[in-house]
């Protein structure tokens, strides 16, 4: 399962949650009300998650990236410069796109 979809269970997880858990106070029933916080707190989690692995994944990419545009520079391969630059951009993004909250 990727990332994207893993993030997209968390959510759909935390809004089944919410829905619960307001549900059960509205009801006054304590142990539904808890379960909804507890499945909301679980799909957040699984955000969280996705998205570090995705940062994790973009900082290797950035790492690539630099490492590639360097070696570029220093034989005088402009081409190679350039994918490196790209790829160092990429993982840049990957991680702007993926932050803590």
């Amino acid at each position: 399962m990727s990332n994207e979809s893993k993030r997209a269970e968390g959510a759909a997880e935390e809004i089944g949650g919410k829905i619960k858990k307001v549900a059960g106070k509205i009801i006054g029933n304590e142990q539904m009300e808890a379960e909804g916080l507890v499945k909301e707190k679980k799909g957040e989690a699984k955000q969280e998650a996705a998205k570090a692995a995705e940062r994790t994944k973009g900082k290797v990419e950035e790492i690539v990236g630099a490492v590639k545009n360097r070696v570029g520079a220093v034989v005088g391969n402009d081409e190679l410069q350039a994918e490196g630059k790209a790829k160092e951009l990429e993982g840049e993004a990957r991680q702007a796109a993926n932050k803590e909250d």
